[in-house]
């Protein structure tokens, strides 16, 4: 072999070398990823998602995140403004692809403005239905948030058997207005009467607790809503007066309910990011179809059924985690 060619392959290995050491020196840059969470940090539910986010896409993309905070702020006006400074951060940011939670975040930003466009969304913990976003759109996929109003009904008549006449007691924000709708519809099949009491300040809330103990159950479903919420008064006033059977299908809902049967929040936020990955890796979001959730949790407060003459099925007791 003549050193003429030795010496190109000599320069040949090393000009390669230092390719791959610019390339190990300057890495592909990380997609660029935005959580738009229609709701404010602290708020349980939206604290789920974001947790299931940033797991998944932990050192698989540079994740952004904004807050609508609409459940603080139920206003119209005010999402409409908040999903134009989601667009304007959208503009500057320049995402790869949008992750978009909870209803709000469909209602004021998907729809107007991103219907059918390039950029690639994910939405999830949008309630029982998408249909009135006109759902999926060539750019967008995600995950139904759907909760056990069947099951829950199961439990409710296991434990006052002659139960026909209940009280779903929540926030006035629009979620709860849209879950209610939807519980009342399926109750009704069962020959069970739900009345809507939709309150926005803790002494309402009180006294609609109070009220309801005329009823055979109550769901007390969400406090996010009432900004002057105060968790150990409502806990007292719950031991205080609670006579009927009261149940919930927020985690967070158990100090002041005795039974839940659980959405799980990070499961809505993993599954809306493995699918951004997928989408990232090559996949056509058109190709990927809506989902509903699917994991459920049970608990029981067992100090609030104390106080009580109310007594759960054994079997149910025996599957349920206690939480408080």
């Amino acid at each position: 072999m003549s050193n003429h060619f030795c010496t190109r392959i000599f320069y040949s290995m090393l000009l390669a070398l230092v390719a791959l050491s610019a390339i190990a020196a300057n890495p592909k840059p990380l997609a660029k990823c935005l959580l738009v969470l229609s709701y404010h940090k602290g708020y349980a539910w939206n604290d789920g998602i974001e947790q299931g986010v940033e797991r998944t896409l932990k050192n698989k993309c540079r994740l952004k995140i904004f807050y609508m905070d609409t459940k603080r702020n139920p206003n119209k006006i005010f999402a409409e403004k908040m999903a134009l400074r989601v667009k304007s951060v959208i503009e500057s940011y320049q995402p790869d692809i949008v992750i978009a939670a909870d209803d709000n975040a469909s209602r004021f930003l998907v729809k107007p403005y991103y219907q059918n466009k390039k950029l690639p969304f994910v939405f999830c913990g949008v309630n029982w239905t998408a249909k009135e976003y006109g759902y999926p759109y060539s750019n967008v996929t995600g995950m139904v948030e759907v909760a056990p109003i069947n099951p829950l009904l199961d439990i409710i008549k296991q434990t006052v058997p002659n139960a026909k006449i209940g009280v779903y007691l929540s926030a006035d924000v629009i979620t709860e207005h849209k879950d209610f709708k939807k519980y009342q519809q399926e109750y009704r099949k069962h020959n069970v009467h739900l009345k809507g009491v939709f309150v926005s300040t803790l002494s309402q809330w009180k006294q609609a607790y109070i009220n309801s103990q005329s009823a055979d159950f109550i769901i007390v479903n969400n406090y996010a809503g009432i900004n002057d919420w105060n968790k150990q008064q409502a806990i007292d006033h719950v031991q205080k007066h609670s006579k009927k059977f009261t149940v919930t299908n927020y985690k967070w809902m158990m100090p002041f309910a005795m039974f839940a049967l659980t959405k799980n929040a990070f499961e809505q936020g993993r599954w809306s990011s493995q699918v951004a990955l997928s989408v990232l890796s090559g996949t056509d979001i058109s190709e990927i179809p809506i989902t509903i959730n699917k994991e459920w949790n049970m608990f029981i407060n067992t100090g609030l059924l104390r106080s009580t003459n109310i007594a759960i099925d054994k079997h149910t007791l025996r599957r349920a985690s206690p939480h408080w």
